[in-house]
């Protein structure tokens, strides 16, 4: 685990960032996998190993192929015979229905900092969350993957989010859940930490000095 940044009390915190997967929304690739594999020869556990062998998933996630290109390929290698919108139910069907912060705590510090969504995603993932979990609608703004054309945890993308905090990076604060992608984030200035836990996050919030107007993380969750 990376070590915890010291914090400097004059630094006043004004936009918060956080990741989307295993931070709002939590997923499980073993229960699309699971799904998929009903549908065709392949064996579950033999699914991702087949889908990292194409090479798709890094292009699909910064907008280099489409949709429509993903999902023809992926199914020819997994001899899968599905629509497009069944497959797009199928994809999408790695996410759980309860949300790991709440919507109390965001709706909360949008009242005093902005808030942004930092994300390595794609179009077929992001429009089924945009859709399925209202409490995104809190942010003020997405830089997502497929938009920008980079990933974390490389520069580019970083470099837009910042563009699009509206303040400088040390008055940033970026939770993600995985470690490589909080050091690049530190890498820019952000003071940026490792999700573990929605306590742990309200803890590291409160430390801040960020007020999060009655509203904790643990009453909705």
């Amino acid at each position: 685990m990376l070590e915890a940044q010291p914090l400097q009390s004059e630094v006043v915190i004004k936009t918060i960032i956080f990741d989307l997967g295993n931070v709002i929304v939590p997923f499980d690739f073993k229960l699309g996998y699971a799904r998929i594999a009903a549908l065709c020869d392949c064996p579950a556990a033999e699914i991702p190993v087949r889908i990292r062998g194409t090479g798709l998933v890094q292009p699909f996630e910064t907008g280099e192929i489409s949709a429509e290109q993903f999902v023809r390929e992926v199914s020819e290698v997994l001899g899968l015979k599905a629509t497009y919108s069944e497959f797009c139910e199928l994809w999408t069907s790695v996410f759980l229905p309860r949300t790991l912060v709440s919507e109390s705590l965001l709706a909360g510090l949008r009242e005093r900092h902005r808030l942004l969504l930092l994300s390595n995603t794609n179009p077929i993932h992001y429009s089924m969350i945009r859709s399925n979990y209202p409490l995104l609608d809190h942010f003020h703004d997405y830089v997502l993957s497929y938009e920008v054309g980079s990933a974390k945890p490389e520069p580019k993308i970083y470099q837009e989010a910042l563009a699009r905090a509206a303040c400088r990076p040390e008055e940033c604060f970026f939770i993600d859940d995985m470690p490589i992608n909080v050091e690049a984030g530190r890498e820019h200035g952000m003071d940026a930490v490792v999700f573990e836990s929605a306590a742990q996050l309200e803890n590291e919030l409160l430390a801040r000095g960020v007020s999060l107007n009655n509203a904790g993380l643990l009453k909705e969750n």
